[in-house]
């Protein structure tokens, strides 16, 4: 069963006549993450991708080749785990709390959320798995000073997961009414714990 998305209101009214080219890609990686974290990759059409980015399936082919090359940059972390760590250590638990809350309510993208989906992905999934181990949890223990560095970086992120799920998917009615900045001073302290 193949799936077909249709675009979110006014995507694809709302977008320019003529995009750049760094716009336009920026779009369909973010359509092809939206769907990766929804359904099975192998029900996910590059037509579904076209539509929901707001632009022609020949252009997601003229930008990233096929699908497989697509979802070979959707299932990377590099450029997320970039973003989500680029903080001093004493400061990083608030920092990647607030930047996941930010990246779903303002970019309806959650930089990490996407792992959760891996059993839906069969081969795939491995692919993302080991990503996310070395380009998100390794990278973070290695920044990490003093004994069970790994398994502190994990439960940091299985932490951060959690509060992704919750708001991302569990859609909790209460935490998304909340206050960015009143979320993070509740939640932060128990990722940093464990960076700490």
């Amino acid at each position: 069963m193949s799936i077909v998305s249709t675009p979110s209101p006014g995507l694809a009214a709302d977008a320019p006549a003529r995009r750049d080219a760094e716009a336009t890609k920026t779009a369909i990686l973010r359509a092809a993450r939206h769907l990766l974290a929804r359904h099975a990759h192998a029900d996910i059409t590059l037509k579904a991708i076209a539509e929901r980015a707001g632009v022609s399936a020949p252009l997601v082919l003229k930008y990233f080749g096929n699908k497989d090359t697509l979802f070979a940059r959707v299932m990377s972390f590099e450029l997320d785990a970039t973003a989500l760590l680029d903080a001093p250590l004493d400061e990083l638990g608030r920092h990647m709390v607030r930047h996941l809350l930010v990246s779903q309510r303002d970019q309806g993208a959650d930089p990490i959320l996407r792992i959760v989906f891996a059993p839906l992905h069969g081969e795939q999934g491995d692919i993302l798995r080991t990503n996310f181990r070395t380009q998100v949890s390794e990278r973070l223990a290695a920044r990490l000073t003093g004994p069970d560095a790994g398994l502190r970086a994990e439960l940091a992120v299985s932490t951060l997961l959690g509060l992704g799920v919750m708001y991302g998917i569990a859609r909790g009615t209460h935490l998304r009414g909340a206050d960015v900045d009143d979320i993070v001073e509740r939640y932060a302290p128990a990722v940093q714990a464990q960076l700490a």
